[in-house]
């Protein structure tokens, strides 16, 4: 079982393309390579930390089969554009505002946000984050996981290791 983390995926938001210089020519290309490439790295049974911003302008339906399309177990650290009907959704294993958690190890502290300052900050403990989309530089040992930081697919932490600053 492997441990991947993604953030702001913003399925089925139109303006993601245009905000976040996207490549794809349209909603459905969007949501259909993002779907693949989670689905590509993701097994049925990894855990997946989804650090905010799951989908807008979907309804509650299409969000709960998009999500179900999703390899992994689903935990949910919530955004400011998750609104009450995503967080609700049946398909997430947790669902959180922040959490803490030790993989391989490493003590991880979790939101959407990007932190000042983390608990165990001076101890080694990684800060991972979303909602900033690859824009802001980050402090040492904290990492942005979201889709358009990482070829718009969840990271590994062996991965976000590898770019330790």
């Amino acid at each position: 079982m492997t441990v991947w983390f993604t953030a702001d995926t913003h399925f089925n938001h139109a303006g993601a393309l245009s905000l976040y210089r996207r490549p794809f020519g349209s909603v459905a290309a969007m949501n259909a390579a993002l779907e693949a490439r989670w689905n590509g790295v993701v097994g049925p049974d990894d855990d997946v930390w989804h650090l905010g911003d799951f989908a807008l302008r979907m309804t509650p339906a299409d969000a709960a089969a998009q999500l179900e399309r999703l390899h992994g177990r689903k935990h949910l650290v919530t955004g400011n554009n998750d609104p009450p009907a995503i967080v609700a959704l049946a398909g997430w294993t947790s669902v959180q505002p922040y959490a803490e958690l030790v993989v391989d190890g490493t003590r991880l502290v979790l939101c959407h946000y990007a932190f000042r300052t983390w608990n165990g900050m001076a101890k080694g403990a990684l800060n991972l984050h979303g909602h900033s989309h690859g824009r802001l530089k980050p402090l040492p040992r904290q990492y942005d996981v979201g889709v358009d930081a990482w070829d718009f697919r969840p990271v590994a932490l062996g991965e976000i290791s590898a770019r330790k600053r």
